[in-house]
């Protein structure tokens, strides 16, 4: 009889001692999601995939004689340089059920991005694609998708619970140019938009991926008029108007009136920025440049991070120079390092560049 007494008394010790380690972890869940939901969400969609970087500065793909592999695709670095800088971020895409595709998987988890809008194709590879920045300046691209996984992502794959979190909705063009994912692009932008979700879109020409010249401007504008907030870079410009991006009539062809910002990327001289009610020029930062991979991905994960936290940004002339300052300087680190994910700044790297260009 003492024994059972004894034997009841030691197992109702650990049920309450199971009940107590319980409550601590639902606390714990708690905390940790009341913490992360203090940050509004942006949602990544697109591609992600492996780059390889010549290991020698300035030379041609052709004469390189060694890559470094560093993990890309502009979404998933725009997705990652939102936690870099302490935002929240999500990616949705596809990659290849192989060592690729996991490693990349992996690498947005270390990065606090939410993978769970990501799937995993047994049938088709992780994109590849080979970029260097040549000694007269251009970039060089040669990309490996025959077809790849991210350009498989089907409508029915898509986690519309996570797009319906969001407070912004980024993506670029690469996910237009085929089937089945133009139609995943699509359906996914009709849901935050639906859902009242500001969208963002950075074109991101990769002319090699299209067709045609023609077929990528058709393309790239094809959703134009769709967006809340358009990033091109000055290249982009020209190449989307066939006309002199410097030319502030020129810019302004592409605007549209559901648009909030239009914002263009200068390089080291910094951006420029229209939206209906001020425009004007905010000032670049002049840094060592090793690789200027992933350069615009900070500068718009920089933006998204302070338009997520305060939209009112769109009216207000000096919050949008100070967010664009940031960005700039996000954008400017990014080019110090090789590779993009491995070289997007942390807030405090980006505030440091701030403050000595203020104390200059």
């Amino acid at each position: 009889m003492v024994i059972h007494l004894l034997i009841l008394y030691i197992n109702s010790r650990k049920k309450n001692s199971n009940t107590i380690v319980e409550k601590k972890r639902e606390s714990f869940t708690l905390e940790k999601m009341t913490i992360t939901s203090k940050s509004p969400l942006v949602v990544a969609f697109g591609e992600m995939l492996i780059d390889f970087v010549p290991d020698s500065a300035g030379v041609s793909l052709a004469e390189s004689t060694g890559f470094l592999k560093a993990p890309g695709g502009a979404p998933a670095n725009v997705a990652c340089a939102i936690t870099k800088l302490g935002g929240n971020s999500a990616f949705i895409g596809k990659v290849g059920d192989d060592e690729f595709g996991h490693m990349l998987v992996d690498i947005l988890k270390k990065n606090g991005v939410n993978s769970e809008g990501v799937c995993f194709d047994a049938h088709a590879r992780t994109a590849l694609a080979f970029v260097t920045l040549k000694k007269n300046g251009e970039r060089e691209f040669m990309f490996y998708r025959n077809p790849s996984a991210d350009m498989l992502l089907t409508e029915s794959e898509l986690n519309m619970g996570l797009i319906k979190q969001a407070k912004i909705f980024h993506y670029g063009s690469i996910s237009l140019i085929s089937e089945p994912c133009r139609s995943a692009h699509m359906a996914a932008m009709k849901a935050a938009k639906e859902a009242g979700i500001l969208l963002s879109y950075d074109p991101n020409v990769r002319l090699p991926l299209w067709p045609s010249a023609q077929a990528a401007i058709d393309g790239i504008k094809s959703i134009w008029n769709h967006a809340d907030f358009i990033k091109v870079s000055d290249d982009e410009v020209g190449f989307l108007t066939q006309g002199d991006a410097e030319k502030e009539d020129v810019v302004l062809s592409l605007w549209h009136d559901n648009l909030k910002l239009l914002v263009v990327t200068d390089g080291e001289k910094g951006c420029r920025y229209f939206t209906k009610g001020f425009k004007g020029r905010v000032e670049g930062f002049s840094v060592q440049t090793v690789d200027t991979t992933g350069a615009g991905d900070a500068f718009v994960g920089a933006l998204l991070v302070s338009i997520a936290q305060d939209p009112s940004i769109f009216q207000d002339e000096g919050k949008l120079k100070e967010a664009l300052k940031y960005a700039n300087a996000c954008g400017a680190i990014c080019t110090t390092q090789k590779g993009a994910i491995p070289a997007l700044p942390t807030n405090s790297d980006a505030l440091d560049l701030v403050n000595k260009s203020k104390a200059k």
